[in-house]
């Protein structure tokens, strides 16, 4: 799951960063309103956490941009402004919630994973294909019933894949969905085919009714056999 952090503090920044990937989320982050609109244009994130004071421009501006362009990532306001016009403003403008400043961080990841629990596959947590079930929420892999142990990039691979099974999923989007900003200094995508490499391995060896296809040049597609 892939979240981005919208906030100028970098000390805060920092925190929400830290905290976020200890519960396994891959984080990016912008500190101000410009390199927010850049990152939303390019990528798609699971959820986006958004300060609504911004050096450079309105958070709640932000959020009518993001409107325009169809996103439908999921958004979390975090405000030190607690005023309730603000906070009916930017769920009116399609904010998934609110969560005003200071906060604990346990109650920030439990409002990031509600919002992805919410979208995740229209709201379905567990995934199923044949005899492979991917609870996403828990992040555990089950192929006929017995847990599959996967790396924490595997699972992620797999879990995008069961999200759009059948469908042709392009390389570069691939990687951009599970490395982030660490794909633009890649040279290849050579970081992409060892960890599918040894997912395919993975499921093979469990007997999963699944197989990650190859199309040449473009990227892979996730079907049952």
């Amino acid at each position: 799951m892939k979240i981005l952090v919208i906030e100028d503090e970098p000390d805060m920044r920092e925190v929400i960063i830290d905290s976020l990937e200890k519960e396994k989320f891959l984080v990016e982050s912008a500190a101000g309103y410009h390199a927010a609109m850049d990152k939303v244009a390019a990528y798609d994130y699971d959820c986006i956490l958004l300060d609504i004071m911004l050096p450079d421009g309105s958070g709640l501006s932000l959020l009518e941009e993001f409107k325009k362009l169809k996103k439908r990532d999921s958004v979390i306001i975090i405000s030190a402004k607690n005023a309730v016009d603000d906070k009916v403003k930017g769920l009116n403008l399609g904010a998934d919630d609110y969560l005003a400043k200071p906060f604990h961080l346990a109650e920030l990841t439990a409002r990031v994973k509600s919002v992805i629990r919410r979208k995740t596959a229209e709201g379905q947590m567990m995934l199923e294909l044949n005899n492979i079930t991917v609870d996403t929420g828990n992040r555990v892999v089950y192929v006929a019933g017995q847990e599959l142990a996967l790396n924490r990039k595997e699972f992620d691979i797999l879990a995008y894949f069961m999200a759009n099974k059948n469908r042709l999923i392009n390389k570069t989007a691939l990687a951009e969905h599970i490395w982030g900003d660490g794909t633009d200094q890649a040279d290849d995508f050579e970081f992409i085919y060892s960890q599918i490499k040894n997912l395919r391995k993975k499921l093979k060896d469990a007997d999963a009714a699944v197989e990650i296809q190859a199309v040449y040049g473009i990227g892979y597609k996730l079907a049952g056999r």
